[in-house]
């Protein structure tokens, strides 16, 4: 039984700098359209971290030239970058299974980046039952909707899941919805995302069953 005394049934799992490692390639990315394309937003790269791609475009590059521009950049480096495993993320999704908990990938990533992801791994969404990309949900993180439908896509209250999650958006994203919120320290610093989770851990390798049942 869980500190808040219900049962955990599901996990939703970010993707970007919780499954895969990814988020410094992405950071140096819109570093480098930032420099290109001044949005005179600072730390940029930081803030939009958990955002869509559709709201990142639409809030910060005001024509449809420019966002075009930054669309095939973004699909450039998408389709050649490769997606490195975490240590221990397949062995986590695996225990989860093995022990009847459902999991839902739940990320802001568009259907375009999953393909790709997927044509390097093409087992990598079979270990989920259900998948929430950016362009399923009209708000993006920190709303919570994302997160909600993940749960219903799992068949769950989204008080029956727990939230794994590195970027501030996300994490605060998770606690409105409320899930249980894991927070990792693979994107920002332990101390900047501790007050906006209940547990936080160096990456998922430090992450077990017990450990998120208990949440």
């Amino acid at each position: 039984m869980t500190g808040n005394e219900t049962m955990i049934k599901g996990v939703l799992f970010d993707l970007d700098g919780v499954l895969i490692d990814t988020e410094g390639t992405y950071t140096k990315f819109w570093e480098a359209v930032d420099e290109r394309f001044p949005t005179g937003v600072q730390d940029f790269a930081q803030v939009i971290k958990g955002s869509n791609l559709d709201n990142i475009l639409h809030t910060y590059f005001p024509t449809e030239e420019l966002r075009e521009q930054v669309t095939t950049l973004l699909d450039e480096l998408q389709g050649d970058m490769h997606y490195d495993y975490f240590p221990g993320a397949i062995e986590l999704l695996e225990q989860l299974e093995r022990a009847g908990i459902a999991c839902c990938l739940v990320t802001s990533s568009d259907s375009r980046k999953m393909e790709a992801l997927c044509r390097q791994h093409p087992d990598f969404a079979s270990h989920f039952e259900g998948i929430v990309t950016g362009n399923m949900v009209s708000e993006p993180k920190p709303s919570p909707e994302c997160f909600v439908l993940g749960a219903k896509k799992l068949g769950l209250d989204i008080e029956q899941c727990v939230v794994i999650e590195d970027s501030i958006n996300g994490l605060l994203a998770g606690m409105r919805s409320g899930a249980r919120v894991i927070g990792l320290c693979t994107t920002c610093s332990r101390e900047s995302i501790a007050t906006h989770c209940h547990m936080v851990a160096a990456s998922v390798s430090e992450l077990s069953v017990d450990i998120i049942s208990g949440l």
